[in-house]
């Protein structure tokens, strides 16, 4: 049959001489032969066939009677189908079908519901029924079964440490039984904690603590032991211990640290058959030496004491409770001990923090011991509260001498008033100026880097002796020591500026010692920390002496002292300004009236400056008191000078009363003008910067010139001008324009002396 699946080649069927070019057409005779081959090939192939069927008959009928059987089935099956389609389109099953799955599937949902029902009945009942035999056990004193009862029944009511009663969307039966949980639970607190307060109580006719370990409540017996494993077991173990802590700290630990009299523990036992009945730790007077005598180490080792007997008896050596029990305590314990003991064992003076190894290892040893009854916690560094305190010793004892450094000087300033000495003020004479160099008192201080002393109060003196010898411990001392006093140096410096201006603030709106007493103070202090760092800095710890640094605050100290002292000036100008104005700008003085009002003023004014320079002379310095005066007293006659040039008109008398008036001013003046005299000589002696009175005070000469003026001719008074003498002394073109125009009548002379004088050109 393969003959049947080849491809006949065409050109196989002709000759190669009649295709020996493919591209030429067939001649008729060459389709002629082609088609007789064709039909021979045909006939070759049909018979092959024909050969091919009969000798495979037996296989192919065998096949075709295969294929008979299966049309006559699936005719059977076609007829099969269709009489089922005939049946259910005559009696619709499905929907019948559909009923009955759906009712199947509701009543074995309703089976299901009722089953979890009854379980969870048969759960609730089981749950009340435990909550019933908790109850029970509480009442028949079997607690720690009612405890681990409690604990398992908290898990199953679904209870946890936030909830309440019942949470939004539970079923009211989980309130139920959760109100039982807590109702149970408090039942058993409260006996808990009644049986803890009968076992475990002070007694004060045995002065000591007195530990029952058979209790009894409503005929029932229960042991100590018991009632701490309950309490374990609920989570209650501090709670329980809690009240046991506050009896022991209170009668008995309390005691022991702060006691009044040396005091020693006697230990008693009471016992039944073999068991422990009662145990007493007894507190009785000791006959040793006095608590004067009793130093750190008595009292670690009678905590200690204390502590063995809490963990034997009451702990029963269970390191978990004597734990509990030591978290409980133990931050108090080492408070009072720190409070009470170790910071009065502190290092007074830098020298002794040494000594204080002592100390250090006893409390080291103390520790180690509580370690040893688990009492604190072996891992947790921070338990170690008194080593490392004590081993802080240097830390402690610099702070303790910084908040006394830093306490001193506040007392030192809060008490200060201020007051001048009697002996300063009699000193406080014309020309006695030196006798600040020659005062030995500690209020006459040195200014370094100025050729010149000044008073200063005992405030600022004292201040400075304690930041000396603060800066003279520095130096002494550890760098962590050092550090802590430096500052302390440093803050005492500030607390003067915190201080002193608030609490002298009101004296400062007045004329008086308190504002100059407080400049010198101030620049005195300026001047002292300049030069601390160049004292000490070579002395200082090398970790400090890059650190330490005082510069920044004399500038500071130095803008206060210049704020504070032209403060003072304006307030003694402002004084001065007030009584000139009582002189009602000099007018018609040749009236009585009008002249005694401004005698007056000028009696008030030589009384104001005398009284400063009475305050000021003895306490401010040379160069100081001359510029501040100098200041105060240039107001004052300007202020004169001018109100009588400014006047447009004045009669022959009133002039004459004009002059009397000043003349009785630069006599008052006088004592004031000798002491800045004397000031001056004394700044040249000191080789300070200086000037002459009269360039301190220009308009002095001004107003002698006035005086003479006042009487003087027109000629006169025209050739002073034309010789420079009165614009030497202060004098312009307009002002003695102005005061021959005020004197003098319009005459053809005046107008040629006003002539002269305009056409004088300087």
């Amino acid at each position: 049959m393969e003959v049947l699946f080849n491809k006949i080649n065409v050109r196989d069927l002709l000759s190669s001489a009649d295709i020996s070019d493919p591209s030429s057409p067939l001649s008729a005779p060459d389709l002629r032969l082609l088609i007789n081959r064709l039909e021979s090939h045909s006939q070759s192939i049909k018979a092959q066939v024909r050969s091919y069927l009969l000798s495979h008959q037996p296989e192919f009928s065998s096949l075709f009677s295969l294929c008979s059987d299966v049309v006559s089935r699936t005719d059977d099956i076609s007829e099969d189908f269709n009489g089922l389609m005939r049946l259910i389109s005559d009696c619709p099953i499905d929907v019948e079908i559909s009923r009955a799955v759906s009712d199947i599937d509701k009543r074995t949902k309703e089976v299901k519901v009722k089953k979890e029902l009854l379980g969870l009945v048969t759960t609730i009942w089981g749950l009340t029924e435990r909550f019933r035999t908790t109850k029970e056990a509480i009442r028949s004193g079997k607690l720690k079964f009612a405890a681990q009862e409690l604990r398992e029944l908290k898990v199953a009511v679904r209870l946890s440490d936030s909830d309440g009663n019942q949470n939004e969307g539970e079923p009211l039966v989980y309130g139920l039984l959760k109100k039982e949980w807590h109702e149970s639970f408090e039942e058993i607190r409260e006996v808990l904690s009644k049986f803890v307060d009968q076992a475990i109580r002070y007694d004060p006719k045995m002065n000591g603590v007195h530990v029952k370990y058979q209790l009894g409540a409503h005929g029932t017996e229960v042991k100590l032991f018991e009632v701490f494993e309950a309490l374990d077991v609920l989570g209650l173990l501090d709670y329980g211990l809690a009240r046991v802590a506050d009896l022991m700290i209170k009668y008995i630990i309390t005691r022991v640290i702060n006691r009044g009299s040396p005091i020693a523990f006697v230990e008693e036992l009471s016992k039944d058959s073999e068991n422990i009945v009662e145990a007493i730790l007894k507190i009785e007077q000791s006959s040793g030496h006095g608590v004067e005598n009793q130093d750190s180490e008595t009292i670690f080792s009678e905590i200690i004491l204390v502590v063995k007997f809490t963990c034997e008896h009451i702990c029963f050596q269970n390191a978990h409770w004597i734990h509990s029990f030591g978290r409980l305590t133990w931050p108090r314990i080492s408070e009072l001990i720190i409070s009470n003991v170790l910071s009065k064992v502190m290092p007074e003076d830098a020298y002794e923090v040494s000594n204080f190894q002592k100390v250090i290892d006893s409390t080291t040893e103390f520790e180690n011991a509580l370690k040893d009854m688990s009492f604190i916690s072996v891992s947790d560094s921070t338990e170690q509260r008194l080593s490392n305190f004590a081993e802080n010793v240097e830390v402690h004892f610099a702070a303790k001498r910084k908040v006394d450094i830093l306490a001193k000087a506040r007392k030192m300033l809060l008490s200060c008033n201020f007051a001048i000495p009697e002996e300063h003020i009699r000193k406080g004479e014309i020309g006695s100026s030196d006798s600040i160099t020659k005062d030995p008192s500690d209020h006459i201080v040195d200014l370094l880097f100025l050729s010149d002393r000044c008073f200063v109060s005992t405030a600022a003196s004292e201040l400075m002796k304690l930041v000396h010898q603060t800066l003279q411990d520095v130096c002494l001392s550890s760098a962590r020591v050092a550090l802590e006093l430096y500052h302390a140096a440093r803050d005492a410096l500030l607390l003067y500026e915190a201080i002193i201006p608030v609490k002298q603030e009101k004296q400062l709106d007045g004329i008086n010692q308190v504002a100059v007493l407080m400049h010198n103070d101030f620049f005195y202090l300026s001047q002292e920390v300049l030069g601390l760092a160049f004292q000490y800095r070579s002395d200082f710890p090398d970790s400090l002496k890059e650190r330490a640094v005082f510069l920044d605050l004399a500038p500071r100290f130095q803008m206060k002292a210049e704020d504070i002292l032209q403060r003072e000036i304006q307030v003694v100008i402002y004084n001065l300004k007030e009584a000139i104005d009582g002189a009602d700008g000099f007018q018609n003085t040749h009236q009585v009236q009008q002249f005694q009002s401004a005698k007056f003023s000028i009696d008030q004014v030589i009384f104001i400056l005398e009284k400063v320079r009475i305050i000021w002379e003895p306490i401010l310095s040379s160069s100081t008191y001359y510029k501040s005066m100098g200041a105060a007293v240039q107001s004052v006659l300007s202020r004169i000078v001018k109100d009588i040039l400014f006047l447009d008109d004045m009669a022959a008398e009133e002039t004459l009363q004009l002059q009397k008036l000043i003349i009785m001013m630069l006599e008052g003046l006088s004592p004031l003008l000798g002491s800045l005299n004397a000031a001056s000589r004394e700044m040249k002696l000191l080789e300070t910067t200086s000037s002459c009175l009269d360039d301190l005070l220009p308009s002095l000469q001004k107003v002698r010139k006035l005086a003479e003026l006042l009487d003087m001719p027109l000629r006169s008074i025209t050739a002073a001008w034309e010789s420079g003498n009165l614009f030497n002394c202060g004098f312009t073109l307009a002002e003695v324009k102005d005061f021959i125009k005020a004197i003098f009548a319009d005459s053809p002379l005046r107008k040629e002396c006003l002539w002269r004088i305009e056409n004088t050109n300087f």
